[in-house]
């Protein structure tokens, strides 16, 4: 994999941006497929929201046959406790965190910097978010999971410990079951993290409740 600087799409505010939400998008998509979503989130001109969807590296993945997509991770079992590649999760945190970096260099302090994913990406959110040296506005996985999560007390940096977390899931998803992002909530709740949990009626995708109550979090998390 090239460790060169992840391409993205980016939506910017009417206004200077204050803040940038960092969307990471699931196996197989791009960061095409969330972009749309951010007049649905109907956020307030005057907290100037930029949004960045970066695409994830291509790369062949064991499941799907050895088939090359944008992936964060290679998949080489459906396992729940050995999913996700942890040698590419760290490789994609690392880029993700570049990105962090290039925000921050543009002048848009850490603490007004949500990381949030989905599917994969919420890996990646997760795993990141609760090494990143800097103290992050907040982290959000949405239809998720966590990669290793017996290691976190051990790798967490303490500058995200009071760090809020959004985790959200459909009760209905039959690629990732609900129970696996159940586990990683309650993994970062013993772990004394400032974590939230929201369940939906739906399958592995995002519905109109879920934006709604994901607008009113990121308003409350980056006012």
């Amino acid at each position: 994999m090239s460790e060169q600087a992840l391409p993205y799409v980016e939506v910017n505010p009417k206004s200077k941006a204050k803040a940038t939400v960092i969307w990471l998008h699931g196996l197989g998509d791009s960061g095409n497929g969330f972009a749309p979503i951010v007049p649905d989130l109907k956020l307030p001109d005057e907290l100037g929201i930029r949004f960045v969807f970066p695409h994830a590296p291509t790369r062949p993945v064991t499941i799907n046959n050895g088939m090359s997509m944008r992936a964060w991770y290679d998949i080489t079992s459906l396992d729940f406790n050995n999913r996700a590649d942890s040698q590419g999760v760290k490789e994609s945190s690392d880029l993700v965190a570049d990105l962090i970096e290039k925000e921050i260099a543009q002048g848009i302090p850490a603490n007004k910097i949500v990381l949030a994913g989905f599917s994969q990406g919420g890996v990646i959110a997760l795993h990141l978010g609760t090494r990143y040296e800097k103290s992050l506005a907040g982290v959000m996985s949405m239809s998720s999971y966590m990669s290793e999560p017996e290691k976190l007390s051990d790798e967490a940096h303490a500058a995200n410990k009071n760090t809020a977390i959004f985790v959200a899931h459909g009760t209905h998803d039959d690629v990732v079951p609900i129970f696996m992002g159940n586990a990683a909530f309650k993994v970062l709740e013993s772990n004394g993290y400032k974590v939230t949990w929201h369940e939906y009626a739906m399958q592995h995708n995002v519905c109109m409740q879920q934006l709604n109550d994901i607008s009113t979090w990121l308003q409350e998390t980056l006012k």
